[in-house]
Order: C-alpha cells, then structure tokens, then sequence
C-alpha cells in the first residue's frame, strides 16, 4: 500500500540545517558572559548580584525583542528578519573587546543580546516547511540551536586562555559574519508563509489574557528561563563551590548545557509521538527531582552518640552533582520541545506571535534569574540557594498543571494517554 505521507521537500530541509546553524551560533554569542564574565568579575570587582547582572544584560533584550521579532516574521518571512538581526550584532560583538568599564558591558551586552532573539524567528520559519505532524520535530531539530551554550563552553575557555578575554568577541563576530553569509545562501522564502499585516502588536499583545499562553509562559520560563540562567551560572559555579579550573568546570558545564540542547530534537519527536502534556507532566516531575537534591548545600552535622558527638558531611560531589545536572539538562532539552508542541497545536495560525511571547516569558527568566542567584547567594552565602529558587518554581508549574490540566485526565485506566517513558510490554 503506497504512503499517503505529504512529502517533505529538499528546500524544507535546508532552510532547517542553516536556520539551526544561525541560531546556534547566535546563541553561542547570546551566553558569551557566562566564561568571559569570570575574569571581567575579577578585574572589575563585582560581587554576585553585579556578576548576575553582568551576565543576564545580554538575555534582557533578547527576550524584550521576541514578541516583535515573532510579529516581522509572520509579516515579512523568517529568512530577511534574522538575516538582519544577525548583521546587527556583529559591530556590537566586535566592540566588546574595547569596553573597560562595568557600565561599558552593560550598554554593549543589551545589543550584543539581540542575538537572543533569533528563537522568535527561526520557530515559525522552520516550521511553516513542514506538514503539522511534523512541526514538533522540525522546532525541536531547530532548538538544538540551544546548544550553543555548550559550544560556547568549549570555545571560550580556549580563546581566554590562550588570548585573554578580548580574543573571545573578536573571533564570535567573525563566526556570526560568516554564518550570516552561509544562512543567506542556503535559505529560502515563500509568501504563503506570511500572516496578515493588519495586526498590531498591541492587538498580538492580547494573547496574554488568554490563561493557556499564561501557563505556557509559566512552564517555558522553567526550562528555557532556567535553562539560560543556569548555562551563564554554572561555570563560575563549578569554579567557587568545587575549586575547578576555568577549563575543566566549562567542560563539566557543558553536561548540562549540551543534551540541554541537542535532546530537543529529541523532545521535538517524542512530543509528536506521545503529546504535549503527558511529556510536559514527566518533564516537570524529574525537574522537581533534580532541583530537590541539588539544593542540598554542604552540610557538616554534629550527632550526640553513645560514643559522644561524632560529626558527620553531608553534600553532593563533583560526580553526582554533574550527573545531577546531565539530568536536569535531558528534562529540559525535553521539556522546552513539549511547550512548543503545545503552542503548535493550539495555535497553528499564530505560531509567530505565540511563540514570541511564550519565548519572552522564557528570556526574561534567564535574565531574572541569574540575577535572583547572585542576591541570594550575597544574601545567604550559599552557593546553592539558586536550586532552591528554581525547585520553589518548579512546584508552581506542577501545582498549576495538575489544577488545569491533571484533574481532567484520565491518569489510569484504558483511557489514559501512554507514558512517554513505558516500555514495549506496557504498550
């Protein structure tokens, strides 16, 4: 029996290879503080909130910029917006070599963050190429791009040892030149892609009072917001909790940042396969998981025994808590696939504009976020009181999900939906 499958064409594919390559690099760029920040905090004296800051500036207007980036995409089509969005950041990146000062960083890191606005335009791009019931694998293929915060990982460390810090933004502007030039050649454009013109972006706006892209706002901002915040925290992380070198906490980092963002493709597939709630639902609970044992700080305890007082240490290592965090980074590298495949479903002629705010509700918590860690650790002097946060917001999001969406389930029986995570002989 002949496949009724609507082909996929060869173009679709391509705009799919070079709109992932863009945005990985852009997002390589987006978290270039999170390595460089290390030595700028020294020289310039920073203390945790002021390092958070420093860090989080960049993801503000990447954010900021999503919900008008997603509304030019539905307009104008995704290849002519971050083609020029690219462009935009590479005299920026170039400058950062000559700041000096702490204000000089702030002012650059808002147009250097621009680049974190390439999500809002590349996820309805990739996905108008693609037939609906593979849309969750075509944005998850694209979110890969996360991954850059891994790749960033690698390459920093190396440039910063080799060089010093100012060799980092000179070869990134390069890098973002050359992947401009490479995405221009490669892409495409189709104009039944483009949505209405007559929409404002107050009237876009609106899609807040609607509860559902509340809620998908509240679950993006966990494993995308957290995602971002913990990518830019975790070096510097490694460097003062374990006493790492700068090389060797990157590359540990890297374990969460990587499947982080390579798994998305991943999730993108199996939240076609199995739906966007049940993933979402299993995503949260081995966050919640994760956050609970990660929040654990060293912990030296005194016990009254029969012998008399023995003092015992309680903390996670080096190796459990990177396990730890390769976890939380396959969760999320899932977790961020299923919230789209939400938006998908429900808005499927929107996508733009939903994804946009969706997506901005998900920077401004990578740029919160690492400034709520750097207060509460000036604040308490633990270093993992920012799991702590993070597992409190996690339970908003689990709480919010059983209320509006557990409660109407049929969680067993014949018709309950199958878990992501059954085996064959569940099946």
């Amino acid at each position: 029996m002949a496949s009724t499958a609507t082909p996929i064409p060869r173009q679709a594919w391509s705009v799919l290879v070079v709109s992932t390559l863009a945005f990985t690099v852009c997002f390589m760029v987006w978290m270039m503080f999170g390595v460089i920040g290390i030595p700028l905090k020294k020289t310039l004296g920073l203390n945790a909130t002021q390092f958070g800051l420093l860090t989080a500036t960049p993801v503000l207007t990447g954010s900021l910029i999503r919900v008008p980036l997603g509304i030019w995409t539905d307009r104008y089509g995704g290849r002519i917006v971050l083609s020029v969005l690219m462009a935009l950041t590479v005299p920026a990146i170039w400058l950062m070599a000559y700041a000096t000062v702490f204000w000089h960083f702030l002012v650059i890191g808002l147009f250097v963050g621009l680049a974190g606005g390439s999500f809002s335009v590349g996820t309805p791009y990739v996905a108008r190429w693609f037939p609906r019931n593979r849309q969750g694998m075509a944005m998850g293929v694209f979110g890969a791009g996360n991954s850059g915060a891994a790749v960033n990982k690698f390459v920093a460390p190396a440039l910063l040892v080799a060089f010093g810090w100012t060799m980092v933004p000179q070869v990134y502007a390069a890098v973002m030149l050359g992947t401009l030039i490479v995405f221009w050649l490669g892409s495409s454009s189709d104009p039944r892609h483009l949505a209405s013109s007559n929409t404002s972006f107050a009237s876009q706006l609106l899609a807040l009072k609607d509860p559902k892209v509340l809620k998908y706002c509240q679950y993006y901002s966990i494993v995308f917001g957290g995602y971002v915040a913990l990518s830019l925290w975790m070096v510097q992380y490694y460097v003062g909790e374990f006493g790492l070198d700068i090389r060797i906490a990157a590359l540990l980092a890297a374990c969460f940042s990587l499947p982080g963002g390579v798994l998305r493709a991943v999730g993108g597939v199996l939240a076609d396969k199995f739906g966007a709630h049940s993933f979402t639902w299993w995503v949260m609970w081995v966050s919640w998981i994760c956050l609970f044992l990660l929040s654990y700080p060293q912990t030296d305890m005194t016990v009254m025994t029969v012998d008399g007082p023995r003092t015992f240490h309680v903390g996670l290592n080096v190796y459990a808590f990177t396990a730890l965090m390769f976890v939380l980074g396959i969760a999320w590298a899932f977790g961020k696939a299923s919230v789209f495949k939400y938006v998908s479903d429900d808005y499927a002629h929107n996508i733009g504009a939903i994804s946009g705010i969706v997506g901005l509700a998900g920077g401004l918590g990578g740029f919160v976020l690492p400034i709520l860690f750097g207060a509460l650790m000036d604040l308490t002097g633990i270093r993992s009181s920012a799991f702590m946060l993070m597992y409190g917001v996690v339970w908003v999001s689990l709480i919010w999900m059983y209320w509006t969406e557990v409660r109407k389930t049929e969680l067993m029986g014949r018709d309950a939906p199958e878990s992501p995570f059954a085996g064959p002989s569940a099946r």
